[in-house]
């Protein structure tokens, strides 16, 4: 956690035609643990491949085939757990989740029930300046992914493609601490964004790489507080779970509609039935997709193919020690190496390649100003232009070797921006650049000082008005900047302005 004091977010409060309701949101994140191949198989996990083509004889169940851990997915979700400040369990077991879907070729699913591999965390999401929910992780259990199934490739047939069945899923499971539509998205955001500093997780959601299940119920207010005194779930409503959500937009729009409809439930005088549920973007509804009620039976055994797991704790010693400074140690690094504000911290620390860039541009120079060229005039052109950061036209070298000549006084902040567009358009060192364009900044304080002398002498009375305010004498900066073309250093004029007119 930073070395800041948070305070906690208010819970969302909805108003019923009765009463006030308030929402309790726990979420399960199926994250792709980041392998070249599966978790029981050597088959690759390259996504966009001809269907079928990524299956190996185990993945298709064929008889006989027995699965091998692959030892990196291992690895991959122990960081995952240490990067979530959670506790590993040296000792895990597989066991089988016996269920029948077509794109389940083994009538079952490899998971951990008992003895996941990852025990309890935590993740602190922050929802403002000084506002945060600390989200508690209750345990991250490695699964086999099933396969996709296709329905609209023809009119009285579907069809199956194996190639995402035995990938390696992380599956990330919250307490019941999120307390608003937008708190979950957030979480979202925070947890893929570890993930990816990880590198466990590509947090690609588009590609179904991180999906997330939603439980939500409502309770009156009050009620949550007897279930953090007791722990006891009575206190809270029934949940359903919104499944595959894939969108933090969706996430939040599901989330309201499905608490809205279980208000209107409960205010008839009606029960929630725990089930599965989806999300209708379109209609913006939920509907059922199937019962889940407590006693569904997935006949849960340990795993008769798969031995107990049991690491070593100088394993995960060294793993821990090979970890990468993390989201929060970064931004807490940054607003106090380069003095930077909350807001900008967080937007340069939003993502790896973004942090990389501005830490290049801001060593050796002033963060503060580093920071207002990389978020303003750099990300603000790289989202015009639809650009990643690392397609970007600038190079941290480059703007690193602008603000140097900005820093030095070679030239004023309206040429910066001039030459940050050619450079964007063109290329090139910055010096030469700008010395190939006559962009060179005035510093010759007698040239400065002669057209000074010729606007006082040219305007007695702008001078007295000045003189009783002095707000008005930047009239003067503006027009010895206008007569010497942009190039007078404004800071130079402005101390000479104030020398001259004896403010």
């Amino acid at each position: 956690m930073l070395d800041l004091t948070y305070d906690t977010p208010k819970p969302k409060v909805i108003a019923g035609a009765k009463h006030d309701w308030e929402l309790v949101i726990g979420m399960e994140i199926h994250a792709q643990v980041s392998s070249n191949s599966k978790l029981f198989s050597g088959a690759s996990t390259l996504f966009g491949a001809e269907p079928n083509s990524n299956v190996a004889f185990v993945d298709a169940a064929m008889p006989g085939m027995l699965p091998v851990i692959n030892e990196f997915c291992i690895e991959q979700a122990v960081k995952s757990g240490l990067g979530l400040k959670a506790k590993i369990n040296l000792f895990s077991a597989f066991d089988r989740k016996n269920y029948f879907y077509p794109d389940l070729p083994q009538g079952y699913q490899i998971s951990q029930l008992y003895h996941p591999i990852v025990g309890e965390g935590e993740v602190l999401v922050e929802m403002g300046s000084g506002v945060a929910r600390l989200v508690r992780i209750e345990r991250i259990h490695l699964e086999q992914d099933a396969g996709k199934s296709i329905h609209d490739m023809d009119p009285t047939m579907s069809f199956v493609d194996f190639n995402r069945t035995g990938v390696a899923l992380m599956e990330i499971v919250s307490r019941p601490d999120i307390r608003g539509p937008e708190e979950a998205a957030a979480y979202v955001v925070k947890l893929r964004q570890i993930l990816r500093y990880l590198g466990t997780c590509d947090g690609n959601m588009q590609n179904g790489n991180l999906r997330a299940d939603v439980n939500v119920s409502v309770c009156r207010p009050g009620q949550y507080e007897k279930y953090q005194a007791t722990q006891d779930f009575s206190h809270l409503g029934t949940r359903c779970e919104l499944k595959n959500m894939n969108s933090m937009r969706f996430i939040q729009l599901a989330i309201d509609v499905e608490a809205r409809r279980q208000i209107a439930i409960l205010e008839d005088g009606g029960t929630v039935d725990q089930e599965t549920r989806l999300y209708d973007p379109d209609k913006n509804e939920t509907r059922s997709m199937r019962s889940k009620e407590e006693a569904f039976d997935y006949r849960y055994f340990p795993c008769p193919d798969l031995l107990p797991l049991e690491i070593e704790q100088a394993w995960v010693d060294d793993i821990a020690a090979s970890m990468p400074e993390l989201p929060d140690a970064k931004k807490a690094r940054f607003m106090g190496d380069f003095g930077l504000t909350d807001y900008d911290a967080n937007v340069l620390t939003a993502d790896l390649e973004s942090a990389a860039f501005f830490e290049e541009v801001a060593q050796g120079r002033d963060g503060k100003i580093a920071a207002n060229w990389v978020i303003n005039e750099l990300f603000g052109r790289l989202n015009k232009e639809g650009l990643a950061i690392a397609d970007s036209p600038v190079s941290a070298a480059q703007l690193g070797g602008m603000l140097d000549l900005l820093g030095k006084g070679e030239i004023t902040g309206k040429m910066a921006k001039e030459l940050f567009e050619l450079l964007w358009t063109e290329g090139g060192d910055p010096a030469d650049v700008a010395a190939k364009h006559g962009m060179k900044a005035v510093t010759d304080t007698g040239e400065i000082e002669r057209a000074l002398d010729a606007l006082i002498a040219a305007n007695p009375e702008q001078v007295e008005k000045a003189k009783v305010n002095a707000k008005l004498a930047g009239w003067f900066t503006g027009q010895v900047l206008k007569a010497t073309g942009g190039k007078a250093n404004p800071a130079v004029v402005n101390q000479m302005v104030a020398q001259k007119l004896g403010l």
